[in-house]
């Protein structure tokens, strides 16, 4: 057993098999990997890490599973998947890429998967496997199913869930660390209400929470919502995040690294790595000029600069078209039509229009005060929980386009971007191959 002092939870111990996970080589590395992307650079607290949060993670399970037997809700369960799951939450994060979240929204064709579905080789590592493995015989497959939402185990909503203890913890330590109110939330209130019942529609038992715990809830679900639209999707968090994007997706243009190597790496490894080989390769390439450009850049905060934006909920009479919710080549070719007519060098426009449908997702079972037991679904339910019902418009209210330009200021209203943004795929081509100008 040993302790760590953490900033968040104060005191934090881990057992044997967590330390044996915490000491392996591929957990370090998490200690060199951002939580919050790029956002230190809006908010300079903002530097902490997947290793400190995947170990606050942790800690919240052993609480949960402390409160859980303490009620005797865990004496219908089973002891190995009590043992897994703490573990399985410090290894939920193990597969990120650098800079956390950003290189996914890159086509699935630019990255070798979501990080979830990375995580299979990094348990692999001689000293996670043979910890999972002391845990339970096939701890590693257990493991994994958790970490992937994929488990049968009725603890799965504790690791991967409407009511996760990941959401939980990033929530309250991205809230602390950027300085901000937006992400507090009753995490005792919470932990306190935990249950584990049995589904009356498929008579399996899963996590849930007591009808006392509602208004907790419901404080998580407006925490992501506010940390959403002032944190994360922040104009120049956003602004950072894109420039990163174009510098990455460049550099697999120009051949400066494969898709492979983006797995395992660290942020300052890949910058270093990618700088590294864009200097030696950027005489006639110009896709490795701009990464070389686009690194010093970033390392300056000199970010691209707002030429307009407009909220989802402005966009017509619909939601923008699927085409701007990608990397896609289509979207680049537009950016690069943009630049054209913004008097623009290629690659000097950025169109960004951030993508979390699942920000308000709800599932999750609710033991009333007389025994009863419901599920707590997309549409509510009266009298208990009216949030989801109106996740939409806070969706669409959070959620910005935005026109971003590097090398000059640039203006476009609004009403024009959203025009744009209006057309599907089919008429964007028809507009670009007829030589039709954009920004009309």
């Amino acid at each position: 057993m040993i302790t760590i002092r953490d900033p968040l939870w104060n005191t934090i111990r881990l057992d044997a098999a967590a330390t044996r996970i915490l000491d392996s080589t591929a957990f370090q590395r998490l200690r060199y990997i951002k939580q919050l992307g790029h956002a230190h650079l809006v908010y300079p607290g903002a530097t902490h890490t997947r290793f400190d949060h995947a170990v606050g993670v942790y800690h919240l399970a052993r609480r949960a599973l402390g409160v859980l037997g303490e009620h005797g809700a865990l004496d219908v369960l089973d002891a190995e998947d009590c043992a897994l799951v703490p573990l399985a939450g410090l290894l939920h994060d193990i597969g990120h890429y650098p800079f956390s979240h950003a290189l996914e929204e890159l086509e699935p064709e630019r990255i070798p998967g979501y990080h979830e579905a990375l995580v299979g080789r990094f348990l692999a590592d001689a000293d996670i496997a043979t910890a999972l493995d002391a845990a339970a015989p096939d701890g590693v497959a257990r493991a994994e199913a958790l970490i992937r939402g994929e488990s049968a185990s009725p603890l799965q909503g504790l690791v991967s869930g409407s009511l996760d203890l990941d959401k939980i913890e990033y929530l309250e330590r991205d809230a602390r660390f950027c300085g901000v109110p937006y992400g507090e939330v009753d995490v005792d209130r919470l932990l306190h209400a935990l249950t584990v019942v049995r589904d009356p529609v498929t008579g399996r038992y899963e996590v849930g929470v007591r009808e006392k715990g509602v208004a907790a809830l419901e404080s998580l679900l407006f925490a992501k919502y506010q940390m959403f639209r002032n944190v994360y999707w922040h104009h120049a968090v956003r602004a950072a995040t894109v420039m990163y994007k174009r510098i990455v997706t460049d550099a697999l243009d120009a051949g400066l690294i494969v898709p492979a190597e983006l797995v395992g790496a660290t942020d300052e490894g890949l910058l270093f790595t990618l700088s590294s080989r864009a200097a030696a390769k950027s005489a006639g390439i110009a896709a490795a000029g701009r990464v070389g450009d686009g690194i010093a850049a970033l390392r300056r905060r000199r970010l691209p600069k707002r030429a307009s934006e407009v909220v989802a909920a402005e966009i017509g009479v619909g939601e923008a078209a699927e085409w701007l919710e990608t990397d896609s080549p289509l979207k680049r070719r537009v950016e690069d039509a943009l630049a054209t007519e913004l008097d623009l060098p290629c690659g000097a426009v950025y169109l960004d229009y951030p993508e979390k449908r699942a920000m308000f997702g709800l599932d999750l079972l609710v033991e009333r005060r007389g025994g009863e037991v419901l599920r707590l679904g997309p549409a509510g339910r009266s009298g208990m929980i009216g949030l989801p019902r109106i996740a939409d418009e806070l969706y669409r209210s959070a959620r910005v386009l935005r026109l971003f330009t590097s090398g000059g200021r640039r203006s476009v209203t609004p009403a024009v971007l959203g025009r744009i943004a209006a057309d599907g795929a089919d008429a964007i081509v028809a507009r670009l191959d007829g030589g039709s100008p954009l920004l009309r």
